[in-house]
């Protein structure tokens, strides 16, 4: 193990122990490497991996603010690592709209119709409506639309794994475009689908969600040539 791992190991130890928690501060650089009986640069190194991962937040100064605090965002470790893994195609387009399916199908039905998140879904399709600024900011208003409806099941993982998956999803939907023959009408078809997917939410009607999102996201890919998916 590297010396640098040691601070990762040790802080799954404390939290697991509930020694530390979200919102607790780390001991000082010194103190850890006295504690873990590494060099203070490897505390350094360690803390800086755990702040890349979103694990930790690295204040400076003094006052509140102050000290390295763990703030667990998983969203953005994820990201980072699917957006990579998709950009030198380790990660199959074919594999993505599979995963789209099993967490997107089942968002659907346990959606909430009371969630305050379904009030960002109805303001993005508002925006999708009022704006015609091509393939690239209606994707990422779809993206978003999508996140929108993985929050308002409540369930913080189903949200954060959807929130890491949407840069990618903008990414390979906006280079899918150039293999459709008529924008502007796959354009009006997903805004009407969308519309229907968040009516049958707000009526509390998940399985009927479900199915629309299913054909939502395989209609899309089957236009654009993409092969893989389930069902194709």
């Amino acid at each position: 193990m590297r010396n640098h791992q040691v601070v990762s190991v040790w802080l799954e130890g404390e939290l697991g122990a509930g020694r530390l928690a979200i919102g607790s501060r780390l001991p000082g650089e010194r103190a850890m490497a006295e504690q873990l009986n590494i060099s203070r640069a490897s505390v350094r190194e360690g803390t800086r991996v755990l702040e890349a991962l979103g694990v930790v937040r690295a204040g400076v100064g003094s006052g509140p603010q102050a000290g390295t605090i763990i703030t667990a965002n998983p969203a953005l470790a994820l990201d980072s690592a699917l957006r990579l893994h998709v950009a030198s195609t380790h990660l199959p387009v074919g594999d993505i709209v599979q995963t789209r399916l099993l967490l997107e199908t089942w968002a659907a039905a346990h959606a909430s119709p009371e969630s305050p998140a379904l009030r960002s879904a109805t303001a993005l399709l508002d925006e999708m409506d009022a704006h015609d600024d091509g393939p690239a900011g209606f994707l990422e208003r779809d993206a978003l639309f999508h996140v929108a409806l993985a929050e308002a099941t409540g369930n913080v993982l189903i949200g954060a794994m959807m929130g890491s998956l949407r840069g990618s999803i903008a990414e390979y939907t906006q280079r899918l475009t150039t293999g459709l023959p008529d924008w502007e009408a796959t354009s009006g078809r997903l805004r009407r689908e969308h519309r229907a997917i968040l009516e049958a939410i707000l009526s509390d009607d998940g399985a009927y969600a479900a199915a629309l999102v299913r054909e939502h996201i395989e209609g899309f890919y089957q236009e654009s040539g993409v092969h893989g998916s389930a069902g194709t």
